[in-house]
């Protein structure tokens, strides 16, 4: 590139809920003046979809089915990261329990996966400047050939005491048991499991404050533009 702009980089952060994957990539994403983009945001608004028109989501023959019908749009400022579904702003709405409570079910069908994983290469694939994509499987089946693959981990513990605390007064116990049931779900689902790439860099949490994984992450990434 000329006057010395950085080529455009995609980056793949994944790991399990709790380790800090969202406020992470917002935050790498808005310094380095990336694109940023939630795939489970994805997932929860497909969900969404499916528990507000009805579609038995214990039924993965009804939830294929329906997994073509919903249009649904992300926006990939990491400022404001926005999504719609249908035309409706979702970005609230599919944070909620009934939601949260079918997402494992419906992410495991694998026309589902297939929907949103099209849609996930095409964001990457239009981001001028390059992209922070987080998600389960987004360094081993989205997008393989990422310039860098980032697993982020952290204790069961660390990360309910965190989801407990974005769950306003959620119980800590009660939020590690979701968290772990969630994390089993996730990972032997036949379709895409939740899995760290043979080739990501896997950052611990459990003991580093956001700004420290933030850090850890921005000097990967300025490295990998570096070519080193």
């Amino acid at each position: 590139m000329e006057n010395g702009a950085a080529r455009p980089v995609i980056v793949a952060i994944d790991g399990p809920s709790g380790t800090g994957k969202s406020s992470t990539s917002k935050a790498v994403a808005a310094q380095l003046g990336l694109s940023y983009l939630d795939t489970g945001a994805q997932y929860r608004a497909i969900t969404w979809w499916m528990v507000t028109n009805g579609i038995d989501t214990d039924d993965p023959a009804a939830i294929a089915a329906a997994a073509g019908k919903p249009e649904i749009v992300s926006g990939t400022d990491p400022k404001a990261p926005a999504i719609t579904v249908d035309g409706t702003d979702v970005a609230g709405p599919i944070r909620e329990q009934d939601v949260t409570a079918r997402v494992s079910a419906v992410s495991a069908v694998p026309e589902v996966r297939t929907r949103i994983t099209e849609l996930q290469r095409a964001i990457a694939a239009a981001a001028v400047t390059g992209i922070v994509v987080e998600g389960r499987d987004i360094g081993t089946t989205v997008l393989p050939d990422a310039d860098l693959k980032i697993f982020l981990t952290a204790s069961p513990e660390a990360r309910a005491a965190r989801r407990s605390g974005e769950l306003k007064g959620a119980d800590v116990q009660a939020t590690r048991e979701a968290l772990i049931k969630r994390d089993a779900a996730d990972s032997s689902r036949t379709t895409s499991p939740l899995a760290k790439a043979d080739d990501a860099v896997e950052v611990d949490t459990t003991e580093l404050t956001l700004e420290q994984v933030v850090e850890c992450v921005v000097t990967l990434v300025e490295e990998k533009r570096a070519g080193k």
